[in-house]
């Protein structure tokens, strides 16, 4: 049966040959095609390197290692050693290859988070080069979430900046991107002239990656188009060049899913479950949770055409519990099955009765005396569907009652769930206009903790000792914050933020937070003090600044409440710049609190890429009577 060609929502794979592709020209590495992944990692691990040399073989893993995770952790050793010598732009290439392995993973928040690091060091440097790269990795993420109109705007962006200052390996990505954006929103026509631009320039620079992508995007091009020859002939083109090159599962599941589906289209089931089989191992074996989701459906709907209803409602509730995975939350998985259930027994239903029309309509085709034998036994037949669907509607009704009862128990733990995410007006605006606008706060307190050592100290620690250690300091801060009406914000690692004047502005917020940071401050003091099963303790640093603040909600499954602006910034270089068990606050939240607290002027100190900045210490509040008047909501 021939069935229209249609587009995977989850085709993203454009970062997987960028990044590789900027490094080429960028910084002088090991070659790929004379040096395996696998070597340089073991030549990393058995060598002593100068400086220099460890940080381009740091580079060269994180930006072209085959395993997500393995990118992952070549990233934080990067942007770790990049720190050591100060090194600002590996230190960007740290997060850039981060983030780009967490898009690869599909963990669009921390693929977000480390572009936004990125971003801001690229803002201090003011490189064209570099903003033109990270537009493209801006507009990646607004492509994996659903947000066409953004994603356009900012391939664009990156597409003049790139063609302004001649960086063509860049403009080639930027240019194929967009072509892939296109696809997403099924216009072939509009993909194929991006990718006619960027296919000529990766071959003019010898990019094989770059080539073997562009032949598979045209040749998926050319399925939505009708023209499925065609399309098989490019998509198998690329699938080997990819295989030939190594490490590239991710582009080689999702074009093997396409081939399947060319296949499927074709009514050759057996090749197209071949490949779709193909396409899920490869995805499982290395983590690619898109993929998962793509190959388990592309199952689901082979096995669906071909009559195995079991073996399809078995892929559909893998595909579902992959799809909904990222919200962690189990009841999901319950109305998955739920859905899929219902859907296969309707498919059922119809099935049969397609069945029992074709019998009909091969018997007509006999003789008279066949004919009225036929019709009799189509009359029962009918007789006895009507009886089926009868009471395939009552249990239909009381299926769709129940099913009530559960996605209304089920939405009022989801209500619960996202207020302990998001503050109450925020989570009320999202449930209501499916969206948070991003809100601007004229004042707002900001502050940053760390422990001092953390990362020494916690390598001797289990993961179990590890979590519980952090839990202890962070419950009571949550209760801390939340006893003077404060709001958490976000905990990074061992990093703990947290805001006043949002998201209702106050007059005493930069008040309340100083008193919640030496709250806090005493209670690290004392927990290191008091400590008679001997567990593991900290000392830390506490820093705080006011002013300006962006917030808003960033992604559209695993979404967080954030805030950004200069301030966050300063606020946490308040914090570095702070000395364990201090309270170091900015001159301008100094200007706030200074009738209410005792403070110690420390001068101007140099800050990393900000110059120098007034700091001071808070010694604790000037009267007891003082206190009352802030004292927690």
């Amino acid at each position: 049966m021939k069935h229209h060609f249609t587009i995977h929502p989850n085709f993203k794979h454009k970062l997987l040959f960028q990044v590789g592709f900027m490094l080429v020209f960028c910084v002088h590495l090991f070659s790929q095609s004379s040096q395996s992944i696998d070597s340089i990692q073991k030549q990393y691990e058995l060598g002593q390197y100068e400086d220099q040399e460890r940080l381009n073989l740091l580079t060269e893993l994180s930006t072209n290692h085959y395993d997500p995770a393995q990118a992952i952790y070549f990233s934080d050793k990067l942007i770790e050693n990049a720190q050591k010598v100060d090194s600002t732009i590996y230190i960007y290439y740290g997060y850039l290859h981060k983030g780009n392995a967490f898009l690869k993973k599909g963990d669009l928040e921390e693929a977000l988070d480390s572009y936004f690091k990125g971003a801001e060091i690229v803002a201090d440097k003011k490189s064209l080069t570099n903003l033109g790269m990270i537009n493209i990795a801006i507009a990646d993420v607004y492509s994996n979430i659903g947000d066409h109109q953004n994603a356009v705007i900012y391939y664009k962006k990156a597409i003049s900046i790139n063609s302004e200052i001649g960086t063509d390996n860049n403009l080639a990505i930027a240019y194929e991107n967009l072509g892939d954006e296109y696809l997403n929103v099924s216009k072939p026509d509009s993909a194929i002239l991006m990718f006619n631009q960027s296919g000529p320039i990766f071959k003019r620079l010898g990019f094989t990656e770059g080539i073997a992508m562009n032949i598979g995007n045209k040749g998926i091009a050319y399925a939505m188009m009708g023209q499925d020859d065609l399309a098989k002939e490019e998509i198998n083109h690329s699938i080997n060049m990819f295989e030939d090159m190594g490490g590239y599962q991710n582009a080689v599941s999702v074009f093997l899913t396409y081939m399947s589906e060319l296949y499927m289209n074709q009514g050759n089931w057996k090749r197209a479950l071949e490949y779709a089989q193909k396409s899920l191992a490869i995805a499982e074996k290395y983590g690619l949770k898109d993929e998962i989701s793509s190959a388990n459906l592309q199952l689901s709907k082979i096995y669906e055409y071909s009559g195995n209803l079991k073996a399809s409602l078995i892929s559909y509730k893998n595909y579902s519990a992959y799809k909904d995975s990222v919200n962690n939350i189990s009841a999901v998985q319950q109305m998955a099955n739920l859905r899929t259930e219902f859907e296969v027994a309707q498919n059922q239903k119809e099935a049969d009765l397609k069945m029992a029309q074709k019998q009909i309509e091969v018997n007509l085709l006999s003789t008279s005396q066949r004919n009225q034998k036929i019709a009799i036994i189509a009359i029962a037949i009918v007789l006895v569907l009507i009886i089926v669907l009868a009471i395939s509607l009552y249990k239909r009704n009381r299926f769709i009652e129940k099913t009530n009862k559960i996605i209304e128990k089920e939405r009022n733990l989801s209500d619960k769930l996202l207020l302990n995410i998001l503050p109450e007006q925020t989570a009320q605006e999202l449930k209501d206009e499916g969206k948070v606008v991003a809100k601007k706060f004229d004042s707002v307190s900001v502050m940053f903790t760390d422990f001092k050592g953390f990362t020494k100290h916690s390598e001797g620690l289990s993961p179990v000792e590890l979590v519980k250690t952090v839990d202890f300091y962070y419950s009571k801060f949550d209760s801390i914050i939340k006893s003077y009406g404060l709001e958490k914000i976000k905990t990074i690692g061992d990093s703990y933020m947290a805001a006043g004047g949002l998201p209702f502005p106050s007059d005493n917020h930069a008040s309340k937070l100083v008193l919640a940071a030496i709250d806090i401050a005493e209670f690290v003091q004392n927990a290191s003090k008091e400590n008679p099963n001997d567990e593991q303790r900290f000392e830390m640093r506490i820093g705080i600044n006011t002013g300006p603040v962006v917030a808003g909600v960033v992604g559209t499954n695993k979404f967080a409440y954030d805030i950004w602006g200069d301030t966050v910034n300063i606020a946490s270089r308040m914090e570095s710049s702070s000395q364990p068990g201090k309270v170091n606050i900015s001159d301008n939240t100094f200007k706030l609190i200074k009738e209410e607290f005792n403070c110690t002027y420390r001068g101007e100190i140099e800050t990393k890429n900000r110059g120098k900045m007034k700091m001071y210490f808070v010694d604790g509040l000037k009267t007891q009577d003082q206190h009352a008047e802030i004292s927690p909501a």
